[in-house]
């Protein structure tokens, strides 16, 4: 038996890289005959730079940078392909995680994120793939920018910072001393986000109030972004403002549209297509995916479902692992999961089921493993027709 595992990570508990090996060595403990390829899977956000770089067999680099609020952290990229190809995720820099309570949109910035590009020119890199996921700011990229050489000017000549209290306030938008390099850095988008950058669908109002925009200030908030976009258009000619994935990472998506060579591509068909996941899938007998949870809305861009779907189209049937399962399943099964298998296996808490989440994927793992045997033998014997 041939087995493709591609789960996406287990936001928390367990790396996509992590979660694949527990599969495979829970099918091995039943049956150390079955063949296992292993594509860790990612779509744009937390396990991108893990992902491809285990992909294309790249290097990670390590480098401080800061954190949306100014503080150092460590954080990773990859150089693949001749280290002309860098990898970068927002998250690391400038995600949510590395606020925890202490949300301050105002104040939150992506300059780090900045920080990691420079670096990467620094080092050689011709092209850049930027996963969006987690970011914790609203600032449109200007903190990004800023880093890169870009300054945001008020009424008074004065350097704002680049975050997303201070957008309202910018006149003037100048370039001059904007890293020369950027001019042929091609930066692909990974991410699933195609919202336009204002309005309700935008950036402020979908994906404001998770990084701390409360609902009296969303209004004041989405003001700010709309006077900057104004600044914007006037500065670079062009109005993306309506284009989508322009609202993607708190408008990071539209500064970038606007300024630099980008492309937007759907993070989990990027990812894919590099690995060519179709090509695995369609040599295997089974695959089996997963990720922390799955409710209903896993049908809207979550990774388990589309390799369901990848799956159903080559004739491979295709199983789900989940911390946790939620609401009516059919709309999944429907969608080309033949089975969704929790991962728990007696009460316990949440905590500790993600603390000891690898073990318990690795148990579920070898519960499948061993209910595939039984069907094979009862198969076998004709009892199952």
């Amino acid at each position: 038996m041939r087995v493709v595992i591609a789960p996406d990570s287990f936001k928390g508990s367990a790396t996509s890289q992590q979660v694949a090996t527990a599969i495979a060595a829970g099918l091995r403990a039943v049956d150390d005959t079955v063949e296992t390829v292993l594509v860790p899977m990612a779509d744009g956000g937390e396990g991108t730079v893990e992902t491809l770089n285990g992909i294309l067999g790249g290097d990670l680099i390590e480098i401080t940078a800061a954190d949306p609020l100014d503080r150092p952290v460590t954080c990773v990229y990859a150089l693949v392909a001749d280290r002309r190809l860098a990898v970068i995720e927002m998250a690391v820099a400038s995600g949510l995680p590395l606020l925890g309570d202490d949300l301050n949109p105002t104040e939150a910035s992506s300059f780090g994120t900045g920080e990691l590009i420079r670096d990467a020119l620094d080092r050689g890199a011709e092209t850049v793939i930027l996963g969006l996921g987690g970011s914790a700011t609203v600032d449109a990229g200007t903190g990004l920018m800023a880093a890169l050489g870009a300054r945001f000017l008020d009424g008074d000549g004065r350097e704002l910072r680049g975050a997303g209290g201070y957008l309202g306030q910018v006149d003037t938008i100048d370039l001059i001393g904007l890293d020369p390099r950027l001019r042929t850095l091609r930066i692909t988008i990974a991410s699933d986000v195609s919202s336009p950058l204002l309005g309700p669908d935008g950036a402020i109002h979908v994906f404001g109030p998770q990084k701390g925009v409360t609902a009296d200030r969303l209004d004041a908030f989405e003001d700010g972004m709309a006077r900057f976009a104004d600044v914007v258009v006037r500065t670079s000619g062009a109005d993306h403002r309506g284009s989508p994935g322009s609202g993607a990472a708190g408008g990071i998506g539209f500064l970038l549209r606007s300024f630099l060579d980008v492309e937007f591509r759907d993070g989990f068909s990027l990812i894919s297509e590099i690995a060519d996941l179709s090509g695995r899938i369609a040599d295997a007998d089974l695959v089996i995916t997963g990720e922390g949870r799955l409710d209903a809305q896993s049908l809207v861009g979550k990774v388990p479902v589309s390799i369901a779907r990848l799956a159903r189209a080559a004739g491979v049937l295709a199983v789900a692992f989940a911390g946790r399962i939620d609401g009516d399943l059919a709309t999944l099964r429907e969608a080309g999961l033949s089975a969704v298998v929790p991962i728990v296996d007696q009460p316990m808490t949440l905590r500790d089921a993600m603390d000891g989440g690898p073990e318990l994927i690795e148990r579920a793992a070898a519960r499948l493993m061993a209910a595939l045997r039984l069907g094979e033998h009862l198969g076998e014997k004709g009892a199952i027709r």
